[in-house]
């Protein structure tokens, strides 16, 4: 499963830790990916959603489940 956003395709991205002596070491900084229950056209699919898509109203959260 890719660490990727599915909907604006946000994905891991590269750079080095810099000590403070100077040192570089490679590292990779990920997003932060979340499992959210999302309405895609009239269907309910779990999606895996950067936080940023979620805070900024890119889903559409379905109608919470009554269990009776």
């Amino acid at each position: 499963m890719a660490k990727v956003c599915e909907l604006c395709g946000k994905g891991p991205r590269v750079g080095n830790n810099v000590s403070h002596a100077n040192n570089k070491t490679k590292r990779v900084w990920q997003p932060n990916l979340q499992r959210v229950r999302s309405l895609v056209g009239k269907r309910v699919r779990r999606l895996r959603v950067c936080t940023r898509c979620i805070r900024s109203g890119k889903i559409v959260k379905p109608p919470v489940r009554r269990l009776v």
